[in-house]
């Protein structure tokens, strides 16, 4: 009985492992194949191998200029972020006032409503800022989203550590700006890991709020990029459509396979935490 029972645990996780390859493959497949193939001639598990499709996608689609736009985007509201989000969060945690209780009350009340709704007004402060078409303006629309989440984490992690620690840098000499990043901080990595994970891929794939915000060609990111090559192309070259998809997602493969341990190490502790 538990023989059958370990088999069918086997099977489910190797058919719902398929199940997640399966698109990423064809994706692969497609990208692979020569301009004059069609995708369901032949075997359509085994590609022709026609690197080229690659070169062509990233000279047209003008793709790595949309990575680049992204990664600073996504890293400028990341550490923007965790900067503000996380003094925000040991403040509201540390000093448990009214004021700080209501503050607290409304962040989480923000978390609740969709981010497209805040387009619209965030739109309106942008312009009057002329922030439209630049990247930091993108930045300041992808942290003001993310905020609410940032200090709700950075909070309940914090909340958790024991005061002794702030009265014991006090007593060596830190004020309460300098016993946050010399004491508090470093104990709060997997809060910092749980954000990143949580905000970071979708500050990269952000398309809701950046075809408002990044209007000009130079300024799209990764999203809007996919989106204008796609719409060019209309559907008659699957191969360039697949290759720039395929190149696309490999920043993120390879950050996650870099910092994976990282990532479950931090989710993990943070698991334990909560």
């Amino acid at each position: 009985m538990k023989t059958a029972a370990k088999i069918l645990r086997i099977a489910a996780i190797v058919v719902i492992c398929l199940l997640c390859i399966m698109p990423f493959y064809i994706l692969l497949v497609l990208a692979l194949n020569s301009p004059q193939r069609i995708f369901y001639e032949g075997n359509i598990f085994v590609p022709d191998f026609y690197w080229q499709n690659f070169v062509d996608a990233w000279n047209k689609s003008k793709i790595g200029t949309a990575m680049l736009n992204s990664a600073i985007i996504t890293a400028g509201s990341l550490v923007l972020t965790i900067v503000t989000g996380g003094l925000a969060g040991y403040a509201i945690a540390r000093h448990n006032t009214r004021y700080n209780k209501l503050v607290f009350g409304l962040l989480l009340s923000c978390m609740m409503i969709p981010g497209i709704i805040n387009t619209v007004p965030l739109y309106t402060l942008m312009r009057k800022i002329q922030a439209i078409n630049t990247l930091w303006g993108m930045i300041l629309v992808c942290s003001t989203l993310a905020m609410p989440s940032a200090v709700f984490i950075y909070t309940t992690f914090i909340r958790a550590l024991p005061k002794e620690l702030d009265e014991a840098a006090a007593l060596d000499g830190c004020t309460g700006f300098s016993a946050f990043w010399r004491v508090i901080f470093p104990l709060i990595r997997p809060a910092t890991a749980s954000f990143v994970i949580l905000n970071g891929f979708g500050i990269w794939n952000n398309y809701a709020q950046a075809v408002f915000f990044l209007q000009s060609r130079e300024k799209q990111n990764i999203p809007q990029a996919l989106s204008v090559f796609f719409q060019q192309f209309a559907g008659a070259k699957w191969h360039l459509m697949a290759a720039t998809a395929a190149i696309a997602i490999v920043p993120v493969v390879v950050i996650f396979l870099v910092f994976q341990k990282q990532f479950m190490k931090g989710l993990a502790e943070g698991a334990v935490k909560g």
